[in-house]
């Protein structure tokens, strides 16, 4: 496993000194400065390739732009309307930069109008750290009373209905506001974001695109990428849906095994791979994270480890929070387990790719993290802690007395 770590650019409040000092071995990034649906240049790849290599003093950092996240497809391509088909031809140009750079691992997602959605960006856990939440009450609240989608109410429990707005009413207009401000945050580090307009705007123009609607879309999209791709020497990565079911109304196609195994059928090249993300997968009591590494292990590209609780796992859409690397629902040790057997199968195999790349995905706000108020879901110390629970497993299992028990424990 090579342990890789997200930088936002210049503007992150982590720096490339603090990811050096976390000693991991390859950097995750993306030119969220360049809009959606344009090129991405030779020019700017190499400007974010030095800024990664350069400490704050001038001096090398030993560090490499090794995984892209994410080259952003635009909701003209998801929709298949308006400009789709120029930015469907720039997408393609910026892959060929980006092999032209170096890079092999380029991780998107398909997710209609809101990439990862939280209600709390900043919730408080006994510890005093804090982390961020997904209440499907508070969403509820969002939806039916401050974006007031028409037929929102239609779409969750009548107790959750009644909740919402009991928790409505008794906001304040701050509260409502930093609700509101949450739900929209948009993608992480993007140079977009959204206004209630903005969010109304586009949720009438997927009107009538159902799920099979836009997962036909997905294939479309992948069988014109993939073999450019393939051909490139390139692995593209999707990541699921965060959360892993319907909001607002619209269908979210990456949320299972099932999806997944779909897609991968209808564009079967290796270069059509998965990010394989617990945290967001495990969002799913349903979804079995140490299976679907074993079935489905030789098409994940790229890897986000993290953890999530779950209020009530028996609920299929629900509340959870962002838990600590080692605790939630995911069996960490036994995912690692999994993600090293692949790695080996791919080593007898003969692959070149045998290290995936994964990084520690998110983490909660502690000690320094608290005042630093970096990107959320991205503090330093907190991924480290992270990254320092994670890299333990992977060194004891990969250990020679614990791999020869797992070997003589095998038939």
């Amino acid at each position: 496993m090579r342990e890789t770590w997200r930088w936002f650019g210049p503007k992150d409040l982590v720096s490339i000194d603090d990811m050096r000092q976390a000693g991991v071995k390859g950097v995750v990034s993306a030119l969220h400065h360049v809009a959606t649906g344009a090129v991405w240049t030779p020019e700017e790849i190499a400007l974010r390739q030095r800024q990664i290599g350069t400490m704050l003093d001038g001096t090398p950092s030993g560090l490499a732009w090794e995984v892209v996240e994410s080259l952003p497809v635009s909701e003209d391509i998801k929709k298949q309307k308006g400009d789709w088909r120029s930015h469907l031809a720039n997408w393609k140009t910026s892959l060929r930069h980006l092999r032209d750079a170096g890079i092999e691992v380029v991780c998107y997602n398909f997710m209609p109008v809101l990439d990862w959605t939280r209600t709390d960006l900043a919730w408080r856990r006994p510890t005093g750290a804090t982390c961020m939440r997904f209440d499907f009450v508070d969403f509820a609240a969002f939806d039916i009373h401050i974006l007031r989608r028409p037929g929102a109410a239609e779409d969750f429990p009548p107790v959750v209905v009644e909740e919402a707005a009991r928790r409505f009413s008794a906001m304040d207009e701050p509260a409502r506001e930093r609700l509101a401000a949450n739900v929209v945050f948009g993608l992480p580090g993007a140079a977009e974001s959204f206004t209630l307009d903005d969010v109304r705007r586009h949720l009438a123009e997927y009107d009538g695109v159902s799920a099979d609607r836009l997962r036909q879309h997905l294939v479309d999209f992948l069988s014109e990428v993939t073999p450019l791709a393939q051909e490139l020497g390139l692995r593209l990565c999707c990541h699921p849906d965060d959360p892993p079911f319907s909001l607002l109304g619209l269908p979210r196609i990456m949320s299972s095994e099932a999806d997944y195994r779909a897609v991968m059928d209808a564009v079967d090249l290796t270069a059509n791979g998965i990010t394989l993300c617990t945290g967001s997968l495990g969002a799913r009591a349903d979804n079995d994270l140490p299976g679907m590494m074993r079935r489905l292990g030789g098409r994940v590209h790229f890897l986000h480890l993290r953890n999530v609780t779950l209020d009530d796992p028996s609920a299929p859409r629900g509340s959870f929070f962002e838990d600590e690397h080692l605790a939630g629902q995911t069996d960490m040790v036994a995912m690692i387990a999994e993600i090293l057997a692949e790695e080996r199968r791919r080593k007898v195999a003969g692959r070149t790719d045998t290290s995936i790349p994964m990084r520690p995905d998110h983490g909660q706000d502690i000690l320094d993290d608290l005042g630093r108020k970096a990107q959320p879901g991205y503090p330093a110390i907190g991924r480290l802690k992270g990254l320092a629970e994670l890299r333990g497993i992977m060194t004891a299992l990969a250990h020679p007395l614990v791999a020869g028990v797992q070997a003589a424990d095998r038939p």
